[in-house]
């Protein structure tokens, strides 16, 4: 059953949501070669206890960490461990929080270093098409729009849109309905209303859609072993309309990075 917010409790998510925003600003100021991402998860889980919120990933489901932390060929659900990064990889960092009875969750690919120009792309296109689904999140639209348009997107470029992992609703729960599939067909699926709150995050490969499990039980990576990237909005219905919840704008202060993006997304 989807669960419609009112106005009050969007708020509250908002802030949820910018702590797990302003906690990828902190993490980006430190990725980069040598760094391991046992000590960028320490970091995050510091900062966020340092808000007044509390780890949303922390054991969630008994997850054991407060990061998701996937290098380069690790789609989601890495566990942060002391291997140092190294120049040239990526890394995909998703993060939540739990304020106030709701949850953020959030999501960037960063690159560590100098990465090829084909990995630049992936990154390029994924996020692209991160707000290419955003759009189609709007009052009479259905899943399938969101789904459609990501896959669309990012097959036109020969990327592999993953089909097992999926966007979903949030709100009092991490996971809440609707599931946001990042594929599909126009027209199909639940239909969006005033009040409703989503994660948006499509996970794209470089290769093949397929996917394998590491045996920790958590870790999913592409079956060719080829990097995937992986970048998530939280998205309120408002008037009508997608309004942002997160923001990248901590993470690109910290990186230097000017963008203009998510501005038709706040109202």
């Amino acid at each position: 059953m989807i669960k419609l917010k009112t106005r009050a409790e969007i708020e509250l998510m908002r802030e949820s949501a910018l702590i797990v925003s302003k906690t990828l600003g902190v993490i980006a100021k430190e990725v980069k070669p040598g760094v391991t991402t046992l000590y960028l998860d320490k970091l995050a889980e510091e900062f966020i206890r340092d808000q007044g919120a509390i780890p949303g990933f922390l054991g969630l489901y008994d997850f054991p960490n407060t990061l998701c932390m996937s290098p380069n060929a690790q789609i989601v659900h890495g566990i942060p461990n002391n291997k140092p990064l190294q120049e040239g990889d990526i890394i995909s960092i998703d993060c939540g929080a739990l304020k106030n009875g709701f949850y953020g969750d959030h999501a960037y690919t960063f690159e560590v270093g100098e990465v090829d120009e084909e990995i630049k792309k992936l990154l390029k296109v994924t996020k692209e098409s991160l707000y290419v689904g955003i759009r189609e999140f709007r009052a009479g639209n259905r899943v399938g729009d969101v789904g459609y348009a990501i896959q669309r997107y990012c097959e036109k470029q020969g990327f592999g849109i993953v089909r097992e992992l999926v966007g979903h609703g949030l709100g009092k729960e991490m996971h809440e309905d609707p599931e946001m599939p990042n594929y599909g067909f126009r027209g199909r699926g639940k239909k969006f209303t005033e009040g409703m709150v989503v994660a948006i995050e499509p996970m794209v490969n470089l290769g093949t859609h397929q996917i394998n499990q590491l045996n920790d039980g958590w870790t999913i990576l592409t079956k060719d072993g080829k990097p995937s990237a992986h970048f998530e909005h939280d998205v309120a219905i408002v008037n009508g309309k997608p309004e942002l919840l997160s923001t990248f704008s901590y993470i690109y202060e910290a990186l230097g990075i000017v963008s203009d993006e998510e501005k038709e997304f706040r109202q």
